[in-house]
């Protein structure tokens, strides 16, 4: 088995799945927070 040298792996695919995953549970949070805030004017 070979020795692990740091920094050597190419990990571009999972940093554009980790920038996909923060933009869509940025999404989320942002359209949930909309809804709480609708439900709340409508029920108010």
């Amino acid at each position: 088995m070979a020795e692990h040298k740091v920094g050597s792996m190419d990990i571009s695919e999972q940093e554009k799945t980790f920038d996909g995953f923060i933009k869509f549970a940025t999404w989320v949070a942002a359209i949930s927070i909309g809804v709480v805030i609708f439900i709340g004017l409508v029920n108010g």
